[in-house]
């Protein structure tokens, strides 16, 4: 089958012709910021029009929450204009073909989980440390999508309840302090303000305030990792995303993990799809379910 998959971003759109989990015809234009929603369903017609005859079906991996076919988020102010989005109706006005539609980082789980030993591992959790933490969830061979499409948002889990606000307006939770904005929260009032670039520079110099900062981040992510293996009994997580796969960072998350008791242990590795996961994990759940 071929797929035609859309990856939908804050800052980007990217789309591509993608079948047997190859990328063709790639495009990438910037997510409209301008009377967004009304940009937004001139965009997708574009898109559509652009690749018209081309695909069997039509899967879209996006930023925020996708229920019942509308694109909302945990913090709908974070989506701007386009909250509340009728992703599905405006996608369905230029093309009678299937569509389907999931969350860019649950999407991300689909394709890292292609390779595994489906035998071996059923129960799988793909997490993403960057700006944010979000992840998508395999129990039993299955991806967690419904019935609201929040399964997967552990970055919104506590980590600790006297911790920072987090952007969805709950105290502590996991993203707000192991995401590269939560590093950056904090370094941006050192007297020498860092990016979080810079802060990993300097943690992997050995500058004892950037090494804190990452350790803290790094044995978050950990303390998550053993919640997700006690509680769904997972077997393997892949940790990807621009912090999660800075150098140094993902043997900090074993190192703590191996620190404790052994139940809480669980097969860790970094992600192998950078920044095509999300279409080519769409394109695969699309084909499941054609």
């Amino acid at each position: 089958m071929r797929c035609l998959a859309l990856d939908i971003g804050g800052t980007k759109i990217a789309s591509a012709l993608v079948k047997n989990g190859l990328i063709s015809q790639r495009r990438q234009i910037s997510t409209p910021q301008q009377d967004a929603a009304e940009a937004m369903h001139h965009t997708l017609a574009d898109i559509l029009q652009q690749y018209q005859g081309q695909f069997e079906a039509v899967s879209v991996a996006s930023t925020g929450i996708i229920n019942n076919g509308v694109l909302t988020a945990l913090n709908p102010k974070n989506l701007g204009g386009l909250a509340f989005f009728p992703l599905q109706e405006s996608i369905a006005r230029h093309t009678d073909k299937p569509i389907f539609l999931l969350n860019d980082v649950q999407a991300a789980a689909c394709a890292e989980y292609q390779h595994q030993d489906k035998q071996a591992v059923e129960n799988f959790v793909f997490i993403t440390v960057s700006t944010g933490v979000g992840g998508g969830i395999i129990q039993n061979g299955k991806l967690l999508t419904q019935p609201n499409g929040v399964a997967g948002h552990i970055g919104h889990t506590l980590a600790d309840p006297n911790g920072p606000i987090c952007g969805c307006g709950r105290r502590g939770c996991v993203e707000a302090i192991a995401s590269g904005r939560a590093i950056e929260a904090v370094s941006s009032q050192w007297e020498q303000p860092c990016t979080p670039k810079q802060v990993f520079e300097q943690f992997r110099s050995g500058k004892v305030q950037a090494v804190e900062l990452v350790e803290k981040s790094a044995k978050t992510i950990a303390n998550l990792v053993a919640d997700l293996t006690i509680g769904l009994d997972t077997q393997k997580v892949v940790i990807g995303g621009s912090v999660g796969l800075a150098e140094g960072y993902l043997p900090l998350v074993q190192q703590y993990l191996a620190e404790m008791p052994h139940f809480y242990h669980c097969e860790l590795e970094a992600a192998k799809y950078g920044g095509d996961a999300g279409l080519i994990g769409a394109a695969a759940w699309a084909e499941q379910h054609f």
